[in-house]
C-alpha cells in the first residue's frame, strides 16, 4: 500500500486559458466533473493507494471535495517542486509516495496498479513510467505527444512518480538549478554532458544509459517502468488534449452510435 499525492496547483497553461478560465488547470470541467476529480477516483478505485492529499489552491479545492472528507488537502506552493514538498509535509509518510499530476483524466485503476506492481526494488527511490509510441497511437491514434527513441523503441513519459520522500528535499535543490539552467543550453548541456547529448540526438542513447544518467544527476537510484497503458502519460496542456478527452469521457451522440 502506498499513499498518494495529487499535484493540482498552478495557473491554466496559456494554450488552454481560451477553452477554460479557471484557478487552476485541475479544475477545467469535463464532463460531469472537474480534472482532478477523475485522477482522484482513480486513485481511490486502486486497491494499492492509502491516504490521499490534494495539494492546490485551498480555496478552490476545498469546495471541489467538500463531499469527500477522507481526502486531504494542501495548500500549493509557488512552484510544483514545494507543493510537492508541501504535500510530503502534510502526509508524513513512512514509505514510497506516489506522486500524481492533476491533468491526466483518463487515467484509471489499472494503469495506477500495473505500474505500482513493477516498483517491486526496494532499493529504488523513484520510479518513473514511460509508454511506447506504438501503445499510444493504437488506443488514441490522434494524441499528440512528445517522443524520445532510445535503442529500445519510441517513448514518452508518464505523469507520475513512485518517490521515497526522504530524497525529495535533496532532488528539489537540484531540480531548481536544472530549471535555473534551462535559459542556459550551454551551461545546461555541459552539466549534462556533451556526449550523453550526441548519443541523444543520434538515437543511439540505451534505457539503462538514461536512468543512469538521471541518477547521477540527482544523486538517487531512479528506474523507468515501461507501462502499457497510454493513459499513465496523456497530460491536457493544449486545446487539442483537451478535445480528446471530452471525446472519450463525453462521447456525443453519434460516437456512442446514437443517429
Amino acid at each position: 500500500m502506498v499513499d498518494a499525492l495529487v499535484i493540482a496547483g498552478g495557473k491554466g497553461k496559456d494554450k488552454l486559458r481560451s477553452d477554460s478560465e479557471v484557478a487552476a488547470e485541475a479544475l477545467i470541467p469535463i464532463g460531469n466533473k472537474f480534472m482532478v476529480e477523475y485522477v482522484v477516483e482513480a486513485l481511490q478505485a486502486s486497491a494499492q493507494v492509502e491516504r490521499i492529499v490534494v495539494v492546490g489552491p485551498l480555496v478552490e479545492i476545498q469546495k471541489v471535495f467538500s463531499h469527500k472528507p477522507d481526502i486531504i488537502l494542501a495548500m500549493e506552493g509557488e512552484s510544483a517542486i514545494d507543493s510537492v514538498l508541501n504535500g510530503i509535509e502534510m502526509l508524513n509518510s513512512n514509505g514510497k509516495i506516489l506522486i500524481v499530476t492533476a491533468d491526466i483524466p483518463l487515467i484509471n485503476a489499472a494503469a495506477i496498479e500495473d505500474f505500482l506492481q513493477a516498483c517491486n526494488d526496494s532499493s529504488v527511490d523513484l520510479y518513473y513510467p514511460i509508454v511506447p509510441k506504438e501503445a499510444n497511437e493504437a488506443k488514441y491514434p490522434t494524441v499528440k505527444r512528445t517522443y524520445v527513441t532510445l535503442r529500445e523503441g519510441i517513448f514518452t513519459g508518464g505523469n507520475m512518480f513512485l518517490v521515497n520522500p526522504k530524497i525529495v528535499a535533496r532532488c528539489a535543490v537540484r531540480g531548481r538549478q536544472l530549471v535555473k539552467l534551462r535559459k542556459s543550453p550551454v551551461a545546461l548541456s555541459g552539466l549534462i554532458g556533451w556526449g550523453f547529448i550526441l548519443k541523444l540526438l543520434l538515437k543511439m542513447l540505451s534505457l539503462k544509459e538514461v536512468e543512469q544518467k538521471f541518477s547521477d544527476l540527482l544523486g538517487i537510484k531512479g528506474r523507468a517502468v515501461v507501462s502499457a497503458y497510454p493513459e499513465i502519460g496523456i497530460d491536457v496542456d493544449k486545446p487539442s488534449d483537451l478535445q480528446l478527452v471530452n471525446e472519450v469521457i463525453s462521447p456525443s451522440p453519434r460516437e456512442k452510435g446514437i443517429p
